[in-house]
């Protein structure tokens, strides 16, 4: 309660000077009042302290002067109603004059007093407006991704706690203006009007301006590390999204084309170029990315590498830039010049030890290139040494399994010629001789003669299973006709119907035949186990290869039976995947219930088994 009134009389706004009379006049009137009662039981000295509350509250509400006014007011109505000679003044009594001193004292010190402490009360108001205003300005700097675009609402914060008619935060500099203060601030400035008094000037300058700086600097260097880290937030998705990429084993193509096309969005080139370093001064373009169409294309051109950005990583095995084409030439700063390109970074793709080619990003904006971009990009480059070291393991890793296969089936051919040449034709004499020897035993030893016979059968009998088992190894047949003619014989060995349709007109590579034959041996083979099959279709075409140059073999083996085939079970059917995988081919096999199963196989003739089948043709196969 107390409390409340000390700070509603010492408040920083005063109530009008003429409620200030009022109240004056008021006091006065009752405090007049009041003494005509008190003079029965006190002496009237001692009533003149009643004047002295009304003094007191004037004074210390309405200031100094106001209180002098009811100090005399006060003064001449005691002496006028209640000192003798009632009803007139008495200039001459000192004990007035001393009423008066007193009254003038107290009002004196009290308006000092209240003065003092709305002075007090005024800057504390003012300092918590500044401290304020600091807050909001920290939370709105601080909390700003663009600190520029807050600073006129700063500004407004700090005229409004300041009360100055406006401000402005100068992040830049600005040139000195009649009728204004530049206050400075790192950075910039604080531009204020020229007319605001000195102490509003001194709570700027020392209250405002230090707070105001460290604010600014946190916030540019807090907005740095914002950009940054977004800016490292999108390298390390686009680098996640190639490395996925090159996880999941994508063709290279694809992924040098999508490190051309994430590099120039995550670095905003107008465009890309990934280069193959074929010699000392020339590279090929494997992959490109132009943001605005209609640009040369440079997928598969092979360009001199002399004065470009190409020639610098490629030479010094690190990342290069240059940052402006005016005055160079060559091949690369030509097609540069014809892109209205300005600039260019580089960085190379190194493999294993050996620089394969180099990754390329360029601007058509005035001006060079942001600071360390060219080592951002040497991340990318990374991700693709990856993809081409992966894609040469991968190569030499199915190489190595083709070379196996066609090694197989070399030892087969092997086995083959010598099962034929040696073995089936000692059989042949053997079975001749057994023949002959037969004849020439007279009829009476009957019983030598059947045994002779039965031994004769017994070995033809081997004789044609050694056939079926040389068949098996390698059929001659598939050597000398094709695959479709020794598609044919075995379908007319089986045990089931097998309609064979073939549009072959040429001869296919020998590791192409053979291991289609294989797959389609084992797979009537499968068939014939199947109580409930009734007919087996073969089908052999030759298509275009849409993802290479080149043809694709496509065999597809399809019978009626319950479809309950699994490739997982037992070694026949994925021993055939294996051997159709070695040859860079694919082997799916399908089998919904009640539809049949089907066995499709694609074979590339070009490409991987490209050593097996010179192999093969050194050795006499097709």
């Amino acid at each position: 309660m107390h409390g409340r009134l000390a700070s509603w009389l010492v408040r920083v706004s005063r109530p009008s000077a003429a409620v200030g009379i009022a109240v004056g006049a008021g006091f006065t009137v009752v405090e007049t009042l009041l003494v005509v009662p008190l003079r029965q039981v006190a002496p009237m000295e001692a009533l003149a302290l009643v004047y002295l509350p009304g003094v007191l509250v004037v004074s210390t509400v309405w200031g100094l002067w106001s209180g002098v006014a009811t100090s005399i007011l006060s003064a001449l109505a005691f002496d006028y109603f209640h000192t003798p000679p009632i009803g007139r003044f008495q200039t001459g009594d000192w004990r007035d004059w001393l009423g008066l001193s007193v009254y003038l004292m107290v009002a004196t010190v009290s308006g000092s007093l209240a003065q003092l402490a709305r002075a007090r009360a005024l800057e504390s108001i003012e300092r918590k407006r500044e401290a304020d205003a600091v807050a909001e300005m920290t939370r709105l700097i601080l909390g700003a991704d663009d600190v520029r675009a807050v600073l006129p609402e700063a500004s407004d914060r700090i005229a409004y706690a300041m009360q100055l008619p406006y401000a402005a935060i100068e992040p830049d500099p600005v040139p000195q203006r009649e009728g204004q203060i530049q206050l400075p601030l790192d950075p910039g400035a604080l531009v204020v009007p020229g007319d605001i008094p000195d102490r509003v000037l001194r709570r700027l300058r020392d209250g405002v301006v230090p707070g105001l700086s460290t604010v600014l600097r946190a916030g540019g260097s807090l907005q740095a590390n914002r950009a940054g880290l977004q800016a490292l937030l999108a390298q390390q998705a686009a680098l996640r999204r190639v490395a996925v990429l090159v996880a999941n084993g994508v063709a290279f193509t694809e992924i040098v084309a999508a490190v051309a096309i994430e590099a120039a969005d995550l670095f905003n080139a107008d465009a890309t170029r990934v280069w193959r370093w074929d010699g000392p001064r020339t590279v090929t373009g494997v992959a490109e990315y132009n943001r605005e169409p209609g640009s040369e294309s440079t997928l598969g051109k092979q360009v001199d590498v002399a004065d470009g950005v190409a020639e610098l990583a490629l030479h010094r095995s690190r990342p290069a830039r240059i940052d402006s084409y005016e005055g160079r030439s060559g091949p690369l700063a030509d097609l540069a010049h014809a892109g209205g390109m300005h600039a260019s970074v580089g960085a190379p793709i190194v493999v294993e030890g050996r620089v394969w080619g180099v990754v390329v990003a360029l601007w058509r904006r005035a001006g060079p290139p942001p600071p360390g971009i060219e080592h951002e990009l040497a991340k990318f480059t990374e991700l693709v040494a990856t993809a081409i070291a992966n894609t040469e393991s991968r190569a030499e890793l199915t190489a190595s399994r083709a070379r196996l296969v066609f090694a197989a089936d070399e030892a087969r051919r092997g086995i083959e010629r010598e099962l034929h040449d040696t073995v089936q034709q000692r059989l042949i004499s053997l079975g001749l001789e057994l023949r002959f020897a037969e004849a020439m035993i007279p009829e009476e030893f009957g019983e030598v003669r059947s045994r002779l016979s039965d031994t004769s059968a017994g070995l033809s009998a081997a004789f044609e299973n050694l056939q079926r088992i040389v068949r098996g190894i390698h059929p001659a047949l598939l050597s000398q006709g094709g695959l479709v003619p020794a598609v044919k014989a075995l379908a007319r060995r089986s045990a089931v119907p097998v309609a064979v349709h073939g549009g072959l007109n040429h001869r296919l590579p020998g590791y192409v035949e053979v291991a289609a034959y294989h797959v389609i041996s084992e797979a009537l083979a499968n068939s014939a186990k199947h109580a409930d099959v009734s007919e087996v279709s073969v089908e052999i075409d030759v298509v275009a290869d849409e993802s290479a140059p080149g043809e694709i073999l496509t065999v597809t083996v399809h019978d009626d039976s319950a479809g309950d085939a699994d490739p997982n079970q037992g070694s026949g059917l994925a021993g055939l995947r294996d051997r159709v995988e070695a040859l860079g081919g694919t082997f799916t096999l399908t089998n919904p219930a009640g539809a049949g199963t089907s066995v499709n196989v694609k074979l590339p003739m070009a490409g991987q088994g490209r050593q097996g089948l010179e192999a093969d043709r050194s050795s006499g196969g097709t």
